[in-house]
């Protein structure tokens, strides 16, 4: 069954249905559901869909010929493979879709690309001369981000200003996520989606009517499992010098996030080169560097500035619990590791996730409407700001789980959040109120509490009287949302 991808199927629905032709690229880090995506767009429409390998020229042009030819275009009857690409290419004109639109999708394109530097410019002077004014829609696929990005879309690449459409897919969101699990509890939702995040390669890997657990066991921790050695897989297959990236991701899994401190404890030197290393990473979409809501654009481009966190919840995962226990699981102590390094952490362990669903949780409720205000930026902060100390307050380094700041600065939005077993304190409320208090005379504020396990009774009575400023948001209210 598929799930989700609803703006990237409308982004396609879109381009197909215009009446000029269509140069489409579409791409993603592996595992993204760029595939699925397009052989759910494809189902119901006449088109041919090649998938690129990593061969040479001539075999790619081979069956790149066989697969246009077996479509009965007119060329069909008379050579059984084209000389060169710019007849292959030419020739999509001819297929037989009637009034339809020709829609050829071209998968791992970069693979085509890389047996022949000419392809780009090939399809450049065929969509300049011909293709444009056609009934077409050419999409173009790739996982190789860097190469698409840097290269094929690049300003002096022949195909720049040529596409129609570009569009980048990144992770499902926690709600397309949770509905892989239509039968969890909200709490084992979150739990899941913060061991495997957004990669529908890795949700569609636990079996729904499985406990979380077994799942756990099974699929993940169990040597010859499809997640087990996925890590490493990727990793060698995107990069050279895996051993220095493991090193530097482990030191991000286990909470460094700031460049000397992943130098330090990665063993790395320069700091000049573990920056390279870890902007090979975002562009890989397995690292962010992430910055205040408060910084500037000039203080964003300071390489010190910013904290580097893991964005893939799956390379999260397998790097706190299987990289680090590797020697038991390959000693098959599946039911050892989990008892005494998983079970106890997992609770734990989901905890910052859970800021990412309460954070994906306000963008839905401003979509709908029902935020009092409607923010112009919206994330994590911190910073050096007023903080309780007993009954008395000072000057302190803290953070804020999520700030919603409105376009003139006159409202804000301060959210806490709190995965854990007990009850939302009211302490814990004060500890939130008295954050940022030096803007207080300059604006209105408003206090969403976001918890697994219920408000304490002081903070729901304070919140009945509050007018509407204290909002509480209980984990059955945020999971149910969509």
């Amino acid at each position: 069954m598929f799930i989700g991808r609803e703006s990237e199927l409308n982004f396609l629905e879109e381009r197909y249905s215009s009446n000029k032709g269509e140069l489409v690229v579409l791409y993603g880090r592996r595992r993204v559901g760029k595939t699925e995506t397009l052989k759910q767009f494809c189902k119901d429409k006449p088109h041919l869909f090649f998938s690129c390998r990593e061969c040479t020229d001539k075999l790619q042009l081979k069956n790149f010929s066989e697969k246009l030819l077996k479509e009965k275009i007119p060329a069909s009857a008379y050579i059984s493979e084209f000389t060169d690409w710019e007849k292959a290419f030419r020739s999509i004109t001819e297929l037989p879709y009637g009034e339809k639109k020709k829609l050829v999708v071209i998968d791992e394109f970069p693979y085509m690309c890389k047996g022949n530097e000419s392809i780009p410019s090939v399809l450049q002077n065929l969509w300049d001369d011909l293709l444009k004014d056609e009934n077409i829609m050419l999409i173009l696929c790739g996982s190789a981000i860097s190469f698409i990005e840097k290269e094929l879309l690049a300003e002096k690449n022949p195909l720049y200003g040529r596409a129609t459409g570009i569009y980048k897919m990144t992770e499902m969101g926690f709600y397309d996520a949770a509905k892989f699990f239509p039968d969890y509890s909200p709490k084992e939702k979150v739990i899941a989606y913060s061991i495997l995040g957004g990669i529908p390669h890795y949700l569609n890997q636990f079996d729904g009517n499985r406990m979380l657990e077994e799942n756990i066991k099974k699929s993940i921790l169990s040597k010859g499992s499809a997640l087990y050695s996925e890590v490493e897989f990727l990793l060698r297959q995107e990069l050279r010098e895996t051993p220095v990236y493991n090193s530097i991701i482990e030191a991000v899994a286990l909470g460094n996030t700031k460049l000397n401190e992943i130098s330090m404890k990665s063993l790395i030197d320069d700091t000049s080169k573990t920056s390279v290393y870890l902007k090979n990473l975002i562009e890989l979409g397995i690292i962010e560097r992430e910055f205040s809501i408060s910084e500037s654009i000039k203080e964003k481009a300071n390489s010190n500035k910013g904290l580097y966190r893991i964005t893939d919840n799956f390379f999260r995962f397998w790097y706190a619990f299987v990289f680090t226990n590797m020697s038991e699981l390959e000693g098959g102590d599946v039911d050892g590791v989990y008892k005494y390094s998983v079970e106890p952490l997992l609770h734990e362990f989901a905890a910052m996730p859970f800021e990412d669903v309460c954070r994906e949780y306000v963008r839905e409720l401003q979509k709908a409407g029902k935020l009092p205000f409607r923010y112009a930026k919206m994330g994590r902060w911190w910073g050096r700001t007023t903080v309780r100390r007993g009954h008395d307050t000072e000057l302190a380094d803290t953070e804020i789980d999520l700030l919603a700041i409105s376009r003139q600065s006159d409202q804000y939005l301060v959210g806490e959040c709190k995965f854990k077993g007990k009850p939302f304190r009211y302490s814990e409320y004060l500890d939130a109120t008295t954050k940022l208090s030096n803007y207080k005379d300059k604006a209105e504020f408003y206090y969403y509490l976001f918890s697994e396990s219920g408000f304490d009774e002081k903070i729901v009575e304070e919140s009945g009287r509050s007018n509407g400023s204290i909002v509480l948001c209980g984990l059955d209210d945020i999971v149910s949302f969509k």
